[in-house]
């Protein structure tokens, strides 16, 4: 499948660091042309396209006053400025973080304290802007006194049971590689478990622990996060359909949508672009 058919079939491209391609910068969205061909606007990443796209998002999920909304966080350089910002998105909002349930899509298998994993930054930088509810915040389990990474990955799996991701953030690896699943790797095999541990992975890290592709697409929405030029192979072979990157594999059931910037895009066909 092309990539201008997965893209009709609802895939959203959004750049955050580019101006407009063929549309005003701070258009956003996609439209098609007459020829039926996709064509992409990007906004530029402090502009008031992105900040009105996750407001709206935010403020959709707040409409029920008793309803809880699931997020699954991730990992990466991208999503860290994500959170950053995030308390000040929530106050434009006007949504209630207390309503808010945080789940994680992979992480370090290592100690609590460990820079290096997902949670704890992340949970840092969001507890300086507004009050987190720790019984709505699931960071995977760490090593400490857990048996293995296969033990700690049963325990999530059954603290998560059947949640359903109201928006599932994701990054992508040089590789193709999201959460803990990489290509070539018993990782992207079938699976029929929620969460799988993984002792190493093929970057040579520590054990991880991972939401399998099944639990990622339960999501109404994904949104993927890339941005750097060394980003921009894995991008392309995603958007493509590539059966052999599993970044290409996971989709949102209602949708799917790529936040990227000039240099993540290179590699895209209809990049025909006056820079």
């Amino acid at each position: 499948m092309s990539i201008t058919k997965k893209l009709a079939a609802g895939v959203v491209v959004l750049g955050l660091a580019l101006a407009g391609c063929g549309a005003p910068a701070a258009s956003g969205g996609g439209t098609k042309n007459e020829q039926g061909q996709t064509v992409i606007r990007f906004a530029w990443w402090g502009n008031d396209t992105r900040t009105k796209l996750t407001n709206a998002a935010i403020a959709q999920y707040q409409q029920d006053p008793d309803r809880i909304v699931h997020l699954c966080l991730t990992g990466g350089r991208i999503a860290q400025r994500v959170y950053e910002s995030f308390g000040g998105r929530l106050e434009a909002a006007g949504a209630d973080p207390g309503r808010m349930e945080l789940w994680w899509s992979d992480d370090r298998f290592t100690a609590t304290d460990d820079p290096a994993r997902h949670a704890g930054p992340a949970l840092a930088l969001m507890a300086g802007k507004f009050q987190l509810d720790p019984a709505r915040t699931h960071p995977m389990p760490a090593a400490d006194g857990v048996i293995d990474a296969d033990a700690a990955a049963a325990t999530y799996a059954k603290e998560l049971g059947d949640v359903v991701f109201d928006i599932c953030l994701l990054s992508i690896g040089q590789e193709g590689h999201v959460a803990g699943i990489f290509p070539d790797h018993e990782s992207f095999e079938p699976q029929s478990s929620t969460v799988i541990g993984l002792s190493g992975s093929p970057k040579g890290e520590v054990d991880r622990i991972s939401l399998t592709v099944p639990a990622l697409e339960r999501s109404a929405e994904v949104w993927f996060l890339a941005n750097g030029d060394d980003k921009a192979d894995a991008v392309a072979q995603a958007l493509s359909g590539s059966p052999d990157t599993p970044a290409g594999q996971v989709r949102g059931r209602e949708a799917t949508k790529w936040f990227i910037d000039r240099d993540a895009g290179r590699e895209l066909p209809w990049f025909e672009c006056d820079w």
